[in-house]
């Protein structure tokens, strides 16, 4: 079977269960595991910050976040199809109790203009913006890039009206990989941010945020706490994102190549809509036209014939690459999905 429904169906290397097999562990609440405290500080530097946190997940990070950085009844300016507001069970109002303000895009990228637009004006009558969220890569928007220079602008604009910034940067090395601009180049205009280990990097579980700012590290780690997030010898898991990172951060270009050959499998296919220049890292967004079955009928007759993937809405499917898919698979991706898609 080939799986493409995400990259966070990824297995352990062999090498990588070796790592978390001789893993030295402590009790992480405590802050004594030295393998948790390795990958912290490792995930600190990576991203240029000084303090960095291991949580069990991605939707985590990201609430942590919203929580230290914000009161109840505030709002947060997000992009309205971004991870927070889709996938994450309405945590941010249930947990934070801040209000989403939805912005709608294209392909996730916020406009400046947009973001400047969003910001509640200081009147007794409104609620005041109490942080703004971006995510890059975009997971909705097919794994599209933020561009440096648009997060530079909304970070002057975040900064002349006095609002903290969050990075959900839970796919951020397939921007590194595909633009060259450096993990901390993107996170030095966030106050938190965060990105994960389970999906291209290809450990089994985890994220980290990270901070510049003591008093918000120290409020990360008691939310965390308070979230069911303590872990206690977790060095077992803090091996496997160790080996992440040393191993499996430039190989991500790999899952950019099969992404775009895939996206040329699909141009042949009559039945199929894409936009290939949208192609940025791994995530192939398309549609099928013209087709008298619902998406869940292609899905299953996609099962049928060996391949996995998902409908994302509608006639629209989305397929990920990631490192347990080979060349070979996309090959037969692709001869599955035609013969799919051209029957009916």
């Amino acid at each position: 079977m080939i799986d493409l429904r995400s990259d966070t169906v990824t297995k352990p290397s062999e090498a990588m269960r070796e790592a978390m097999v001789r893993a030295e562990v402590g009790d992480d609440v405590y802050g004594e595991d030295p393998t948790v405290n390795r990958l912290q500080e490792m995930a600190a530097a990576l991203l240029g910050k000084a303090y960095a946190l291991f949580v069990p997940s991605g939707t985590m990070a990201n609430q942590l976040s919203i929580r230290v950085q914000t009161k109840p009844g505030d709002e947060v300016i997000i992009e309205s199809r971004a991870h927070i507001v889709r996938y994450e069970q309405g945590a941010a109002a249930a947990l934070a109790g801040v209000q989403l303000h939805m912005v709608p895009t294209d392909r996730g990228v916020l406009d400046p203009a947009q973001v400047e637009a969003a910001i509640r004006p200081k009147d007794p009558h409104t609620l005041p913006t109490g942080l703004i969220c971006l995510e890059n890569t975009h997971n909705s928007g097919g794994g599209s890039i933020y561009p440096l220079a648009t997060i530079e602008r909304i970070r002057e604009i975040a900064l002349a009206h006095g609002i903290p910034m969050h990075l959900d940067g839970a796919r951020l090395f397939n921007a590194v990989v595909a633009t060259g601009v450096s993990a901390a180049e993107y996170a030095r205009h966030f106050e938190t941010g965060s990105f994960c280990l389970s999906k291209g990097l290809g450990a089994p579980v985890g994220s980290l945020v990270v901070t510049n700012d003591r008093p918000t590290a120290d409020k990360l780690r008691r939310f965390r706490r308070m979230y069911g997030g303590g872990m206690r010898q977790a060095g077992i898991l803090a091996a496997a994102g160790i080996y992440a990172l040393e191993h499996n951060i430039s190989r991500l270009k790999e899952d950019h190549e099969h992404a775009r050959r895939l996206a040329r499998l699909l141009q042949k296919i009559p039945t199929v809509s894409l936009e290939p220049d949208h192609v940025e890292t791994n995530i192939v967004i398309f549609d099928v036209v013209g087709s008298s079955r619902s998406a869940q009928d292609i899905v299953a007759a996609l099962k049928k014939e060996g391949l996995l993937l998902n409908a994302v809405g509608g006639t629209t499917f989305r397929a990920v690459t990631h490192l347990d898919v080979t060349t070979r698979d996309i090959e037969e991706a692709g001869r599955i999905l035609s013969v799919v898609l051209t029957k009916e």
